[in-house]
């Protein structure tokens, strides 16, 4: 398998995982890549490895330039198994190869392999000198493991990025001009969504120290390497990180007879009229991931489910239970449903809301039965007034 070079000596090795659906929870329709990066120097050294069942490309890659067996250097940016699952391997291959980790990824490398491999631990602006060539560590706690750091190479300006401005893309493509920037910022927006959103705080952060960086190459753990777009996808992330969205609505439901998916279709009508974009998401035909990906973009989130056995339908639970764990703020939300007795999934919906930290636009609006004719224009006019002040409020 032949490797791409992004830089005079720097050599893209990783694996492209074409099949993958699911990647802990999270849908990957177009697969994913796992990227690890060969640097020849006087020390050859690899940033990363790959998930375990992509080791067998990732060396067949390394093959090409040179002898596994010759790595004296491991960089372990991030512990979880993705990225470090191809350790083992390697350190068969190249017993020899010291293996340069954060504090924390030190201890997590050490719980998760039981082995007694030489761990070296690095502190934020720690430098490794690899002959012609340095690294400097940064260290990105919580973007999005406790371990996480990024590696930055001076002479050349790429920034080994790890988890950072990553997307779940397999692609022969390796680079951000060469794929469509419309897919490219949509998987990358997902994927800060659903995985790097809850550390908006720790992204700024590391954002304002990657700004002091002269960087020509962003090198992700997964997906396309930018060295085209870094102003694009650099504001994106700046935007993502402050928890800006746009005038735009998200209108999520679950529906047993067809009642609520009135009622979000009422609401649907009523934001539009008042100028403001909204979609509609049914949770049985959309996946979770998908909405996140929505919500990132919307400043309104709409919920509404009918009541069942005196709660919401589990497919909303198992919604806004992931949505919590989420926590996108500078958000609000909406609450509605129809009811055949007892009506409780509104108050429930609009109380997970409120936990996640949104604010609710107006208490929420449930309907028994099959919404009227006059039901449909209230739940309208609901959207017409949410819209006006989505519009003002943005001014």
């Amino acid at each position: 398998m032949k490797p791409v070079e992004i830089k005079p000596g720097i050599f893209w090795v990783g694996g492209i995982d074409w099949d993958i659906r699911n990647f802990h929870g999270y849908s990957t329709p177009r697969g994913t890549t796992y990227n690890a990066y060969l640097i020849m120097d006087e020390k050859i050294t690899l940033v990363d490895t790959v998930k375990h069942y992509m080791v067998d490309e990732m060396i067949s890659r390394i093959k090409e330039i040179v002898e596994p067996s010759k790595i004296e250097y491991i960089i372990s940016n991030h512990v979880e198994m993705d990225h470090s699952g191809g350790l083992p391997r390697i350190k068969e291959l190249a017993p020899q190869a010291r293996i340069y980790t954060s504090i924390q990824g030190e201890k997590g490398l050490m719980a998760h392999y039981k082995s007694d491999w030489d761990l070296q631990p690095v502190k934020g602006g720690d430098t490794l000198n690899l002959g012609k060539r340095n690294l400097t560590f940064l260290p990105t706690p919580m973007v999005h493991w406790p371990d996480n750091m990024v590696s930055y190479c001076p002479e050349d300006k790429v920034l080994f990025s790890n988890d950072s401005f990553g997307q779940h893309i397999a692609s022969p493509e390796r680079f951000d001009d060469q794929y469509s920037w419309g897919i490219l910022h949509e998987e990358a927006a997902k994927y800060y969504a659903n995985i790097v959103m809850p550390y908006g705080d720790q992204v700024k952060r590391a954002l304002e120290a990657a700004s002091a960086l002269d960087i020509q190459v962003i090198a992700p753990s997964h997906g396309l390497i930018w060295r085209k777009l870094l102003p694009q996808i650099m504001e994106s992330y700046q935007k993502w990180a402050d928890y800006q969205s746009e005038k735009r609505a998200v209108i999520i439901y679950d529906s047993m007879w067809g009642s609520t998916r009135k009622l979000a279709l009422a609401l649907m009508e009523g934001l539009e009229y008042a100028g403001v974009p909204a979609v509609i998401r049914n949770l049985k035909t959309t996946d979770i991931s998908d909405i996140m990906t929505d919500v990132i973009f919307s400043r309104a989130v709409l919920v509404g489910s009918p009541t069942l056995n005196r709660t919401m339908l589990p497919t909303v639970a198992g919604f806004l239970n992931y949505f919590r764990g989420l926590r996108p703020r500078n958000r609000i939300g909406f609450a509605f449903g129809s009811f055949g007795w007892s009506g409780e999934s509104v108050q429930e919906i609009e109380r997970e809301l409120v936990n996640a930290g949104l604010e609710i636009f107006q208490p929420g609006g449930k309907i028994a039965y099959i919404p009227s004719p006059d039901d449909l224009i209230s739940f309208r006019e609901i959207g017409v007034e949410m819209g006006k002040s989505l519009l003002k409020n943005s001014e």
